[in-house]
């Protein structure tokens, strides 16, 4: 019987779409005012899930204390409050949108999360727009 765990964080921080190959009018056209040059800031929320069988000494499927402690050193400390074009080494050559950020997210967390559990991670850009990705 699998079961999924989750544990909602968030962390704030800056960015700017736009690709250094393309003419400003292109990046205009494509990002809009995401593509601000003095960058633009999101108050990021994100639901991390484990999902696996539930270990019948603990009774978990994963210690959600052991979740959260790894959100907070992979996840928090280093996304927090950065702009994330500049101070991440991940966004230096790949543009920092919702997807892609949702992808370097679960990259951090994988090699931490026991192989036969399956992660799963939701990102909320703003309330109303979000991306999944499961890996």
């Amino acid at each position: 019987m699998k079961v999924k765990v989750s544990r909602k964080a968030h962390f704030n921080a800056a960015h700017r779409l736009y690709r250094k190959d393309w003419e400003d009018s292109k990046n205009n056209e494509i990002f809009g005012k995401c593509n601000n040059p003095n960058f633009h800031g999101h108050n990021y929320e994100m639901i991390v899930s484990v999902t696996g069988e539930i270990d019948p000494e603990t009774g978990f499927v994963m210690d959600m204390k052991v979740l959260k402690d790894l959100i907070k050193v992979e996840i928090e400390v280093y996304l927090d409050h950065k702009n994330l074009n500049i101070e991440v080494d991940e966004f230096k050559s790949l543009n920092p949108t919702a997807e892609n950020i949702a992808v370097v997210i679960w990259k951090r967390l994988r090699p931490h999360i026991h192989k036969t559990n399956e992660l799963e991670v939701v990102l909320y850009e703003t309330p109303r727009n979000y991306v999944t990705f499961s890996g």
